[in-house]
C-alpha cells in the first residue's frame, strides 16, 4: 500500500495572510486542492490522510467534495463503462484526518500513528506539503518506484549556482563543491515501519530541531534514494511564490 500523507497544519505566516497559504485561493481553487487532486487520482496511491486543524476540516472536506465532482463529470466522459468502479475506489482513498503537531515532523508522527492504524511496516508513507500544489503523477512514480527499492527515496535539484559556506555569515570561509549538493523537495517515501521508529527515536526534543522529513531517516542510517526533482514542484513561501502559482498551469 502507498499512503499520500499530506500536511496542512502550517500557519503560513510569513505570506502575511489572514488564513494559512494552504487554504487560500488561487485561480478558483484552494491551493491545498492541486497536490490532493493529484494524490486521489493517482494510480500509484492508495490512500491519503490529511493532517489539519480541526477548523479546516470543513473546507478540506468541501474541497474533497468539489475535486470528487469533478472527477466524476471527468470519468463519465473518458471512461463510462468503468466510471462507477474507479469512481468508487478514488473516493474510498481518503482514510480521515489526523491532528497536527508542535512542528512538521510532529505533525507527520500524528499522520504516521493514524496510518498505522491501516497499513503495515512495509508499505510506504509519501510525505508531502499542503502548500505544494504543482506535484506531478510522473514525480510520484519516480519517487515510489526507487522507495519500493531502499528504505525510501527523495525528490532532489542540483544546483546552479556557486555555493559558499560562510561561518559567522558575514565573510566566506569556504567554496562547497557544487556537484555533490542538492536541493531536497517534498514529496518523500519512506518504508513506514522504519520510518516512524526513526521519527518516535527523536522523542521528547530532538524532534522539534526537525527541518525536513528525510532527515530522521537519514540520521538512523536508513537507505534513501534520491531522484530527479521537478522545478514546478515549488512550496508557497512568499507573496512572490503565491504570484508564481497564479501564473503556473497545470
Amino acid at each position: 500500500m502507498n499512503i499520500a500523507l499530506i500536511l496542512s497544519g502550517g500557519t503560513g505566516t510569513r505570506l502575511g495572510a489572514s488564513i494559512p497559504k494552504q487554504y487560500l485561493e488561487v485561480n478558483g481553487k484552494k491551493i491545498i486542492s492541486y497536490s490532493l487532486e493529484t494524490m486521489l487520482i493517482s494510480e500509484k496511491i492508495d490512500a491519503v490522510q490529511i493532517v489539519a486543524a480541526d477548523e479546516w476540516r470543513d473546507a478540506i472536506t468541501f474541497e474533497i467534495e468539489k475535486i470528487m465532482s469533478e472527477i466524476s463529470e471527468r470519468l463519465l466522459i473518458d471512461d463510462r463503462d468503468h466510471a462507477v468502479e474507479r469512481f468508487q475506489r478514488i473516493k474510498a482513498k481518503f482514510r480521515g484526518f489526523s491532528d497536527p503537531g508542535e512542528n512538521r515532523q510532529l505533525s507527520a508522527l500524528s499522520g504516521m500513528e493514524s496510518c498505522r492504524s491501516y497499513a503495515g511496516d512495509d508499505d510506504i508513507i509519501l510525505i508531502h506539503d499542503a502548500a505544494r500544489p504543482f506535484v506531478s503523477e510522473e514525480l510520484i512514480d519516480r519517487i515510489l518506484t526507487a522507495a519500493a527499492e531502499h528504505d525510501g527515496a527523495m525528490p532532489v535539484l542540483p544546483m546552479k549556482d556557486t555555493v559558499y559556506l560562510s561561518e559567522d555569515g558575514k565573510a566566506v570561509s569556504e567554496l562547497l563543491p557544487r556537484e555533490k549538493i542538492f536541493a531536497g523537495q517534498a514529496p518523500e517515501a519512506f518504508k513506514l515501519g522504519k520510518y516512524f521508529d526513526a521519527t518516535r527515536a527523536l522523542l521528547p526534543h530532538r524532534i522539534l530541531t526537525i527541518n525536513g522529513a528525510t532527515e530522521p531517516a537519514i540520521l538512523a542510517g536508513m537507505d534513501i534514494a534520491m531522484v530527479e526533482g521537478d522545478e514546478r514542484n515549488f512550496k508557497i513561501t512568499t507573496k512572490a511564490d503565491l504570484e508564481r502559482i497564479e501564473k503556473t498551469k497545470k
